[in-house]
């Protein structure tokens, strides 16, 4: 057996997840619980073989194939180039007595005939693909399961003689019987199909549990079955490898904001841009989009909670140019639904909008509304910490947006843990000067560059954001109540 040919599978993230694909002439289960996909992942699979050498054979045992290909009708696919033999259960006319058989005859429930009429099947059409649907039936026919392994065996060994490559389908219940007889075949593929833990949602995974003379990508990988069949959405750890590159700054295009941090921020960094809601952090992160495409970098801002038509309608009355920047493809806006994505999925189109549009910054407003849509998909922290990694591994700009849920009191800089990951931290708060609420901006953390700690005015006006110089008297941020130390007047913004 040749473990360098590989039959790529024809289905989104699958290859990767195989490192290639099926290795041909070898035998795989394709495990899971009843409504997992099974059947349809193998009817796509021997779909994408057409135009490759050989024929594809699928062998139903557990569905009528009149049934099969009329589910299969919803995807529009074109079935044509696979040969079907139904071997299904016919039951017996009615009023037939077959003493202990029941409805059904002798010949359809002894096995022997059954196994024959399977490799006489595979005689026939002599295919190079094929899927067997479902083992499990065959199973329920052996009364002996020392007998059934040695047919499962005997039949592997007939086929990798053939070099055909082959699909069993399994219910997972079934393995979880006799796991003995995952020891026959080259690899086994789980399917899974599980409630989220708010039980709002399925979740549906691939998992790789077996392949023989190959790696592979470890993990559940979300699935989903959409109207053109299944997409799988790799779950890869993004490891982080040190490159040595010269960096550049990219300008705020506001003079007294460049100024706290020395000139702009660092590219291929993660700024967090903290602070409750109404003090203009969104509003910020624009502003630095804007400016980036002046300097000809491209952009792109995912929002979790606002609609884009309600950014550019809020852009246009501050005079900030986000929907210009649009126009000519410099900026883009995407909503992203909650529910809608998999965090891994989201991981990929992100990926797909930087490869194809060269975006070199991008912004997530907000975690929280990241929390809210991934949340039902597990811990979120390491998916955070995924693209995190990406954008520095291709020396992106990466602005998090995080709301703190309370207005004053102690200062916190996230309440999802994690701005210990961010490069740049940048706080907007709440302060009482004078008898008057005013918003101020610091930055708390530069992990690479100097700033200056300080506190400055932060104002959004009709003009855009306006920046004043350092408020000296100004006390209490850290502990999450900002007021003036004097009653001396602070300093206008011009």
């Amino acid at each position: 057996m040749s473990y360098n040919n590989r039959i790529p599978s024809g289905i989104q993230g699958v290859d990767e997840i195989l490192n290639g694909g099926f290795i041909q002439s070898s035998c795989y289960l394709l495990v899971g619980a009843t409504g997992t996909g099974k059947t349809i992942f193998s009817l796509q699979w021997l779909k994408e073989m057409k135009g490759k050498k050989g024929s594809s054979l699928f062998i139903s045992i557990a569905e009528p194939v009149e049934s099969i290909r009329r589910n299969a009708e919803d995807f529009r696919w074109d079935l044509d180039s696979i040969a079907f033999e139904d071997l299904t259960f016919r039951p017996a006319v009615e009023g037939t007595e077959f003493d202990e058989y029941g409805i059904f005859t002798p010949s359809e429930v002894e096995e022997e005939p059954l196994w024959k009429k399977i490799y006489d099947a595979i005689d026939k059409n002599n295919p190079k693909y094929l899927v067997i649907d479902s083992l499990t039936y065959l199973r329920y026919l052996s009364t002996d399961e020392y007998q059934f392994r040695k047919h499962i065996q005997r039949l592997v060994n007939w086929l990798n003689s053939k070099n055909c490559t082959t699909l069993l389908l399994l219910e997972l219940s079934d393995l979880e019987k006799d796991v003995s007889v995952s020891l026959a075949v080259d690899g086994v593929v789980i399917l899974r199909r599980e409630v989220s833990e708010g039980r709002l949602i399925d979740i549906r995974s691939l998992e790789v549990a077996k392949l023989r003379g190959s790696s592979y990508i470890s993990g559940r990988h979300p699935l989903k079955i959409t109207e053109n069949g299944i997409k799988v959405f790799p779950h890869i750890i993004e490891k982080i490898k040190h490159i040595a590159y010269a960096r550049k700054q990219i300008s705020s295009g506001i003079k007294e904001l460049d100024e706290i941090l020395y000139g702009g921020i660092q590219t291929g960094i993660s700024t967090l841009i903290s602070g409750p809601s109404g003090t203009g952090k969104t509003t910020l992160a624009l502003q630095y989009l804007v400016s980036a495409a002046d300097q000809g970098l491209k952009s792109v801002l995912y929002s979790f909670e606002e609609g884009k038509s309600s950014i550019l309608e809020r852009c246009n009355a501050i005079g900030i140019p986000v929907e210009e920047k649009i126009e000519n493809n410099m900026v883009e806006i995407v909503e992203v639904n909650t529910l809608e994505l998999y965090p891994d999925e989201f991981l990929m189109a992100m990926k797909n909008e930087v490869k194809e549009n060269k975006r070199s910054l991008i912004v997530i407003d907000s975690l929280r509304g990241y929390n809210l849509a991934m949340e039902q998909f597990g811990y979120i922290v390491p998916h955070i910490q995924n693209i995190i990694n990406y954008c520095r591994m291709n020396k992106l700009n990466l602005f998090l947006i995080n709301e703190l849920e309370k207005l004053t009191g102690e200062l916190q800089i996230t309440e999802t843990g994690v701005s210990y990951i961010a490069d740049l931290v940048l706080m907007l708060r709440y302060a009482e000067y004078n008898g008057e609420v005013i918003k101020i901006i610091s930055c708390l953390k530069n992990r690479i560059g100097n700033h200056e700690p300080e506190l400055r005015e932060y104002k959004i006006t009709e003009k855009g954001i306006l920046i004043g110089e350092k408020l000296d008297h100004l006390r209490g941020l850290l502990t999450g109540v900002p007021t003036a130390e004097t009653p001396e007047k602070k300093p206008e913004i011009s």
